[in-house]
């Protein structure tokens, strides 16, 4: 697979028949192996091992319900009282993050109001940190260290 803009990373891989598995570090299974879905796990073991987010308070394909329709968070991250704090979109390496990418993970901030959004396509990772008195995002210069989420809360 393509080498990413984040650490090394050495996954459990599974082949059935044709088809290669990567296992999910969050739900503890292999999933059929997409270009978004090794951007998850690269991203997922870069937010566990090097910003130190709980993998215990971490949920992929998180349900949500927005205008009477059900919809899946790629990844949430939880507070200690399990209030969610961060949506994670991911895309593939080949899609460009634009408007569109940020409008969709807005939208699903208006179920679950967390205070930080983060979006990565493997290569580029943007993160920004929700103003709700003026109805903003303002964008951090890196990704937070989960200690610092309650900080720049």
């Amino acid at each position: 697979m393509l080498q990413l803009n984040l650490p090394i990373f050495e996954p459990k891989f599974k082949k059935i028949k044709a088809d290669i598995y990567i296992f999910d570090l969050i739900r503890k299974k292999y999933l059929q192996l997409t270009p978004e879905e090794w951007v998850r796990q690269n991203f997922l073991n870069f937010l566990i091992n090097h910003k130190n987010y709980p993998q215990s308070l971490m949920e992929n394909e998180a349900m949500i319900k927005l205008n009477n329709m059900t919809r899946r968070c790629d990844t949430v991250v939880y507070d200690n009282q399990l209030n969610p704090l961060v949506i994670v979109e991911y895309k593939r390496p080949d899609v460009k993050i634009d408007q569109q990418v940020f409008d969709q993970i807005v939208r699903y901030n208006i179920v679950l109001r967390v205070d930080f959004l983060i979006v990565s396509n493997g290569l580029t990772h943007f993160c920004c940190k929700m103003n709700y008195e003026n109805q903003t995002y303002n964008f951090l210069e890196s990704i937070p260290d989960y200690r610092e989420l309650k900080e720049k809360k």
